[in-house]
């Protein structure tokens, strides 16, 4: 038999001499990730893959970074490796050797300390990418990273990340002007037109002042358009916040102290809470898993939605009781039958 995988798996398998073992950290430290072969009892040998690093991703978390946003990384690699990546992009956190249900944990944990964006490109990323705040996907990802985000970004860069937080940041901004254009206006023109100062107006000055109104307000939301979302010097000077995770999709099956110090803390919580277990036929992959996760997680009192199309079953978690009609209905909303509930 050949086998082949992380320098922890292979040691399960066959003998590593400690020659092997002291060259495959000195890989890790590098960034790249180590792998061994062997066949039978014989260890073949040792290659390094590393994922280059995009030119533009350190710029674009320095750019979230002096937007007051706190930046970690997920990810399945082993620990070495990801502490060398995730310095040289400087992240402000590492977090190394979590499997996708791992990162779900990891978006629990950041969610209790504030709001959470969580970027992803990969089928490993569909489920923290449901669990987050705002779940953002590249464009050039998996189609079950991009159905279970809330917004896609159609191009292969995470500059887009900064731009679309700067735009939605002015947008909001603008928002809060509109409103308290019309109320300032309002508040002085409507007594004015009632007589209130003993000023007489008639009638169609009253109109025309409205439709000045409604033209500022159009007019404030159209300068929109003249925003430079890609400038780095917009919106600087937020307070440091905790709302973005980047995921980075590799292969290990490495756990840290920190991911199991989060399932522990998950398991705390499951004794205070309700569980029903749906029968569910229909799904055939991990995209129709995500796509009734995210349909059940929706609903008030659906604290988690363990989803297995193999099982074909749907474990839910409840902090209050749900009828079985309401999670019957999210689900065979999306097209699913519900053979069961218990």
């Amino acid at each position: 038999n050949v086998f082949g995988g992380s320098l922890r798996f292979m040691q399960g398998k066959v003998s590593v001499p400690d020659s092997v073992t002291k060259q495959a950290e000195a890989l890790a430290e590098q960034g790249k990730t180590p792998l061994l072969f062997s066949r039978g009892d014989e260890l073949l040998g040792i290659i390094a893959v590393a994922d280059s690093m995009k030119a533009d991703s350190p710029q674009a978390i320095k750019e979230l970074r002096d937007m007051g946003i706190r930046v970690v990384m997920l990810t399945g690699d082993n620990e070495r490796t990801a502490r060398a990546v995730g310095k040289a992009a400087g992240v402000d956190e590492v977090v190394a050797g979590v499997l996708p249900d791992g990162k779900e944990s990891v978006i629990r944990r950041l969610q209790e300390q504030g709001k959470v964006a969580m970027v992803g490109d990969g089928i490993n990323d569909a489920p923290a990418l449901t669990r987050a705040d705002i779940g953002v996907a590249i464009g050039a990802g998996a189609d079950v990273a991009v159905d279970a985000a809330d917004v896609v970004l159609m191009k292969n860069s995470l500059l887009d990340v900064p731009a679309a937080i700067r735009m939605s940041r002015a947008t909001i901004r603008n928002i809060h002007e509109n409103l308290f254009w019309a109320f300032f206006y309002n508040a002085i023109c409507i007594p004015l037109a009632m007589g209130l100062y003993g000023i007489a107006m008639k009638p169609m000055y009253g109109a025309a002042a409205m439709s000045l109104s409604s033209f500022c307000v159009c007019m404030n939301a159209l300068r929109l358009n003249l925003f430079d979302m890609h400038n780095p010097n917009l919106m600087k000077g937020k307070k440091r916040g905790h709302a973005a995770g980047a995921g980075k999709e590799e292969e290990s099956i490495t756990v840290t102290d920190e991911a199991r110090a989060v399932q522990d803390n998950k398991e705390e919580k499951e004794n205070h809470t309700m569980t029903k277990t749906m029968n569910i036929e229909g799904m055939m992959c991990m995209h129709c898993e995500a796509t009734v996760k995210k349909a059940l997680e929706k609903l008030e009192g659906v604290t988690e939605a363990k989803v297995s199309h193999e099982a074909g079953t749907a474990v839910v978690e409840m902090s209050t009781e749900v009828a079985d009609d309401v999670l019957k209905k999210a689900v065979e909303d999306k097209d699913y039958t519900v053979t069961g509930i218990a």
